[in-house]
């Protein structure tokens, strides 16, 4: 893979006494979604919370178009051109929508095209804009962290597991607006546990076990063999869409 927006070398990450990075190898490349799986608890978060500074790397490198960003703090790396949606929804609830929104425009005021683009793909941000975040659904809250991600032009958005506990309709929405989201030219990183959404969005794909990379290759070679699922994470994806 030639010149990758983001490429990790090594990374170790500690969280107290515990080592939850291992020495994490990783490339994403530009213009694709990049899924990243495997079991609970195998360091995935903790993957996108460390390069997005959440978490400091103990060893290792974080290049973000070139440049090591592994001991930036999180603004400077936002800055550079990367959105994070986390997996517990980091909304202001007792903001509404709309408020939530100019929040997350921090370049300055929101672009009424990209606004327009986000309302064309998630309609119940505009039927909504007037409440309050916290009278939402789950769904609709989860749509209003992801268009808050959106609502300026990034180069790389790491998101985690968009889809969790969503009802089909809505995860319908959220892969729609994410294939929209890598045509504009983005580059995704993607945690995502329903499989259904990774061989539908993902390009490559990496497994991770016990703080590690264990398996990098092309999405549709691990959804197609049931065997090298298997071997990977102990279960046939295909079983469980």
């Amino acid at each position: 893979m030639s010149d990758p927006i983001l490429t990790l070398s090594g990374v170790k990450t500690n969280i107290a006494q515990y080592h939850i990075l291992q020495g994490v190898d990783l490339s994403v490349p530009r213009g694709q979604v990049t899924m990243l799986l495997g079991r609970n608890g195998v360091g995935k978060t903790t993957t996108l919370r460390t390069i997005i500074g959440h978490w400091r790397a103990h060893e290792g490198s974080i290049l973000f178009d070139g440049e090591d960003i592994s001991r930036l703090p999180t603004p400077a790396i936002a800055r550079l051109g990367i959105g994070f949606v986390p997996e517990d929804m980091g909304i202001f609830a007792d903001l509404t929508v709309e408020e939530n929104m100019i929040l997350a425009a921090v370049s300055g005021p929101i672009n009424s095209a990209r606004l327009d683009w986000l309302f064309t793909v998630f309609p119940a941000l505009k039927t909504f804009w007037k409440k309050d975040a916290g009278t939402l659904s789950g769904g609709q809250k989860q749509m209003l962290t992801i268009a808050r991600a959106m609502i300026e032009e990034r180069r790389l958005y790491l998101i985690d597991e968009p889809t969790k506990g969503l009802a089909p309709a809505i995860i319908s929405t959220m892969a729609r607006a994410l294939r929209e989201l890598k045509d504009q030219g983005a580059s995704i990183l993607l945690v995502e546990q329903n499989f259904s959404v990774a061989r539908a969005l993902g390009d490559s794909a990496n497994v991770m076990d016990d703080g590690r990379m264990t398996w990098s290759g092309e999405m549709q070679e691990l959804a197609t063999n049931a065997d090298l699922q298997e071997r990977l994470m102990g279960l046939s994806l295909e079983a469980h869409q």
